[in-house]
């Protein structure tokens, strides 16, 4: 099967219509979204009027196992029900806005630092799919960075000293730059990962920087050293040549491929409107 799929952004993103998601079972469709994403990273796919049910078994079919081990459960209970789903919203338990100071609203405004989610993990997250339940009435921009065009523009001998390089990954780190603490026991509960710093698929022979907000640190270098690299290569990597910036409307989907982009939310006036997303991340686990 061929996607319809319209490029929107010169080197990666983009809109795929005439699909209804939670109807696709058959292997043919499944197989040229993945191949989609292959090529493109980021999909977005409008109007998919997903229940949370349908939004996992669609991911499950799509890519396997679901990630349910998020940073997010340390601190407050899943107000939807399933580890699975992860809310991405300002709303509490109670249905309403989150008040300004509540813990659960500052823990999420980690969300607009620039991030690979589950990389904090081991295995890490491969395919996330953020569904639009309530879009506000002001702009709630999500950006994403094309890490593997990025990858592409370094230089040979930049390229070369990253051979090999292993970065700790800590939710908690990513956390802890913007003054947000845990408790020791639930610090206990997000002991970080180690990943390689440049990622490469088999499939497409390309490769992509492998960074995020939680990037604590390079194994094979001190600690001022590896810390300015990852710096450095962010800075390189969200240059505004390599961001698609995405304007939600109710009901998108967009799948992105974390081994292959950040994205960071823009911030909106999160105190006075409503804004209610939820999301699927599938593990990166070989087929």
């Amino acid at each position: 099967m061929t996607l319809n799929v319209e490029p929107v952004h010169p080197t990666f993103g983009g809109r795929v219509s005439g699909l209804m998601l939670r109807d696709v079972h058959d292997e043919p469709t499944l197989a040229a979204i993945r191949a989609a994403m292959d090529q493109y990273a980021v999909l977005i796919f409008p109007g998919q009027a997903f229940s949370h049910s349908e939004q996992l078994e669609f991911a499950e079919r799509l890519d396997g196992v679901i990630h349910r081990k998020t940073g997010s459960r340390a601190i407050k209970k899943n107000r939807l029900g399933d580890e699975g789903i992860t809310d991405i919203s300002n709303v509490g338990a109670d249905d309403e806005i989150m008040e300004k100071a509540s813990r659960a609203r500052l823990y999420s405004l980690g969300n607009r630092l620039w991030h690979t989610d589950a990389s904090f993990e081991d295995p890490p997250g491969r395919y996330s799919m953020l569904h639009a339940k309530h879009i506000p009435e002001v702009r709630a921009d999500t950006q994403f960075a094309d890490t593997r065009t990025a990858y592409d523009d370094l230089s040979d001998s930049v390229k070369g000293s990253l051979k090999g390089l292993t970065v700790h990954h800590s939710i908690a780190y990513s956390r802890h730059t913007l003054g947000f603490s845990f408790s020791e026991e639930e610090a206990a509960l997000l002991p970080g990962a180690h990943h390689p710093l440049v990622r490469e698929f088999a499939n497409t022979s390309r490769k992509a920087l492998y960074l995020a907000s939680h990037a604590a640190q390079v194994m094979e270098m001190s600690m001022p050293d590896g810390r300015l690299l990852i710096r450095d290569l962010m800075e390189h990597a969200t240059q505004p040549k390599y961001v698609y910036q995405h304007e939600w409307t109710r009901d998108d989907l967009v799948i992105w491929d974390n081994r292959a982009s950040m994205h960071r939310a823009m911030p909106f006036d999160d105190e006075n409107h409503r804004r209610e997303l939820v999301r699927v991340t599938t593990l990166d686990i070989a087929a």
